[in-house]
């Protein structure tokens, strides 16, 4: 497959995934009320990163913010460290990759450069992915085991939930199940992966062939010396002149 392919396949990819990140991390329902054996209905709960809210069946909604870093889990802060991560890396990733595609001419602009530019987009999007994938996976346990440790508590003749409270009355606390910002994360992190490693991908072909020479054998020349010898000989003096 063409390096050009796989390039503009992985800017798609990356810029589908942030957009998606984006909308999780904005989302209020990454839990929602759990409706089965609820004998209310006409109140609707859901929570979020950043507030709870509440939906009555008139259409009236309403929300309260989740103030201050102290007063919550420390695997709630990491999820909410995690997607905040994601998002940044997700967007400046697409700017990078924006750059770096070669359909794009920017002045002397070399494709090594550009190659490396893909690479570090590849690479942004991949932890940007698993960043997304990990924040929701956290989350979603938290909702799991909210859920499996709902007791009968016989002072208040009823179901007992522990270890994530909601907003109820009677002797049913209520219990949450996964919300619809949960599947939004998971996905957008999955597309944020494939686009990374497509971007990866990209790096190699993108980089131009260094040019080959045939090797030469190089042979240095012989060179003759001339050689003088005196030799004396009767009679006078002759020279000779050997050649080596």
């Amino acid at each position: 497959m063409a390096p050009t392919a796989l390039q503009t396949g992985g800017f798609i990819l990356g810029l589908l995934g942030a957009g998606a990140l984006i909308a999780a991390t904005a989302m209020n329902n990454w839990s929602a009320k759990d409706r089965q054996g609820d004998v209310v209905t006409s109140v609707y709960t859901y929570k979020g990163l950043w507030q709870n809210c509440e939906t009555t069946s008139s259409g009236f909604t309403e929300c309260r913010p989740l103030y201050g870093i102290l007063g919550f889990s420390g695997s709630f802060q990491a999820v909410r460290a995690l997607m905040i991560v994601g998002v940044v890396l997700s967007v400046i990733g697409t700017v990078i990759s924006v750059f770096s595609l070669k359909c794009l001419k920017m002045g002397s602009t070399e494709d090594s450069s550009k190659a490396k530019m893909s690479l570090t987009a590849g690479i942004m999007f991949l932890v940007a992915g698993l960043c997304g994938i990990a924040g929701a996976s956290i989350y979603a346990n938290q909702i799991v085991a909210s859920f499996m440790s709902t007791a009968y508590n016989p002072n208040y003749g009823g179901m007992m939930q522990e270890g994530m409270g909601g907003i109820g009355g009677g002797n049913l606390m209520p219990r949450y199940t996964f919300g619809p910002a949960l599947f939004v994360a998971w996905i957008g992190g999955g597309v944020l992966v494939i686009g990374g490693i497509l971007k990866s991908l990209a790096f190699k072909g993108m980089i131009p062939e260094k040019a080959s020479y045939p090797g030469v054998a190089y042979k240095a020349q012989s060179h003759t010396t001339p050689v003088y010898v005196e030799q004396n000989a009767e009679g006078g003096k002759r020279e000779n002149q050997k050649y080596v």
